[in-house]
This record gives structure tokens, sequence and C-alpha cells, in this order.
């Protein structure tokens, strides 16, 4: 299972640093920057000292203009957030969320106790996505993702720096997966579903797909479009899809444009 750590729009570049030396400690080192206030934030000389030893992360990073190039090949979408959102994802601790998460997503060993080979078959992805810090994430990036993480905090002082918030997450991250898998770095048991989910590039190509769809036969009204699509990507996120179904329900978007417009002729 692989583990992708995305900041947007991320405006502090120590905080960079501060966010790699983080994962590394957890033992994560795949960290994507959508947007950095500054294009060069990864060799920036705050970013390497906050880094604190942690510099191979950095330099196996990566900067992206948009969220779809940070999430692609991922199918696990995970905001933080303070304050849940009104049609939002299901917001959760961190602990609780990852439990669940698990305990769907690897099933248990099979009678004989044997492992499948994992290396044969493409791994599922796990985003944890953070929010500027100015002014955390977007509702629209957040719509899109399955679950909200909110960290227990001090109800009368909830701020956490970036990196804190990363360390923590990561942490909980870890532990799960090492629970799970029987200690630090073991490969984890069961086989991968039969059934594996389209990655987040995919469903939100979908996604955008449908509501131009949707639009041309007049069911959304994009002047007016109410809160429709974030409750229709909550849908498809927790049917989780395949990329065959995505591709049968693209078809049925292309068929609806198609009635739309011969309807006009």
């Amino acid at each position: 299972m692989r583990t992708r750590f995305v900041l947007i729009e991320t405006s502090h570049a120590g905080n960079v640093g501060a966010v790699a030396r983080a994962m590394k400690v957890m033992g994560f080192d795949d960290l994507v920057l959508v947007r950095p206030r500054w294009p060069d934030v990864l060799t920036r000389a705050e970013a390497i000292e906050r880094a604190s030893g942690a510099t191979d992360v950095l330099q196996r990073a990566r900067t992206v203009a948009t969220l779809d190039e940070a999430l692609a090949g991922m199918t696990q979408l995970c905001a933080t957030v303070m304050t849940p959102r009104d049609f939002g994802p299901p917001t959760r601790s961190p602990r609780a969320h990852f439990e669940l998460l698990l305990n769907e997503e690897l099933p248990a060993l099979d009678a004989s106790g044997l492992e499948a080979d994992l290396a044969q078959k493409p791994p599922l992805g796990v985003a944890l996505l953070f929010g500027s810090e100015r002014y955390g994430m977007a509702n629209e990036d957040v719509y899109r993702c399955h679950a909200a993480l909110s960290i227990p905090t001090n109800p009368a002082y909830g701020s956490l720096n970036i990196a804190a918030a990363v360390q923590l997450i990561a942490y909980d991250w870890r532990q799960a997966l090492d629970a799970r898998a029987g200690g630090w770095g073991a490969r984890p048991p069961g086989g991968v579903p039969a059934h594996l989910p389209a990655d987040a590039a995919q469903l939100g190509a979908m996604v955008a797909h449908w509501q131009q769809a949707l639009t041309a036969v007049g069911f959304l009204n994009p002047a007016a479009p109410k809160k429709l699509m974030p409750r229709l990507q909550q849908l498809f996120n927790r049917a989780r899809p395949s990329a065959e179904e995505v591709h049968i329900l693209r078809g049925i978007a292309r068929a609806m444009q198609d009635a739309a417009s011969a309807k006009k002729h």
C-alpha cells in the first residue's frame, strides 16, 4: 500500500522541511506539493535546515500545478480539517478512520496462512491531504475526499502547525499499518482485493463528465447547482467504482450528452 503526503499551497519553506522530517521519522517518503508559494521551495535554505537530515525526502518530492497531478494513482483520499464540511465526507479521528480503512482494504490471511504476491499487482494508494497554513483546505478539495481527518485537540485552542499535524497523522497511520502487518516494515497480510477502485484522477474526471452531462439534459442548473455535485462525489466515493465501471459511467454520460444534442436538432 502506497502512502502519499500532499501539501496544497504551502506558504512557508521551513514547514516543508519540517514535514519531510516528520515523514521520514515514520518511514514515509512520497511528498507532493501543489502550487507552493515558492517554486524552489524544495531547495530553499529554510526547508533544508528544518528537514534536519531528511533531505532525501525533499530530493524525492515533486511540485505540481494541480491537485489532479498530485493524486494520480491514489485510490483513497483523506482530507485534514478542523471542522466538518456540510455535504462533505464523514469526519473521523485519524486513528478511527485508519482502523476502518485497513479492515476494509486488507482481508485476513486465508486458512493456509499464506500471503499473496503483491509484487505482481498494483498497490492501493492512500493520499493524506493538508491545506495551506493560512486557510486550510478549500471546500471543493475536501469534497473530493473519502474521509475528513480531524485530530482531537483542545476545544478552546485547536490550532496546529502543519508539520505537527503531519507528524500526528503519520504516527497514527504507521501504528495502524504496523498493527495490521505485524511490525515495522512488514508486508501487509492478505491479497489485493479483486475489485481495485479507480484512482482519484479517473474518478475526478468521471464526476466532471457527469456534471457536463447533467447540465446538458437539464437536470443540473449551473446558475444554482446547490450541493448536487458534492453529494454525487460522496456517492461515488462510497461506491468505489473500478476503472472498468468508471468507463461504463462515462459512457452513460456521453449517451446523455448525445441525446440532449439530438433533441436540440
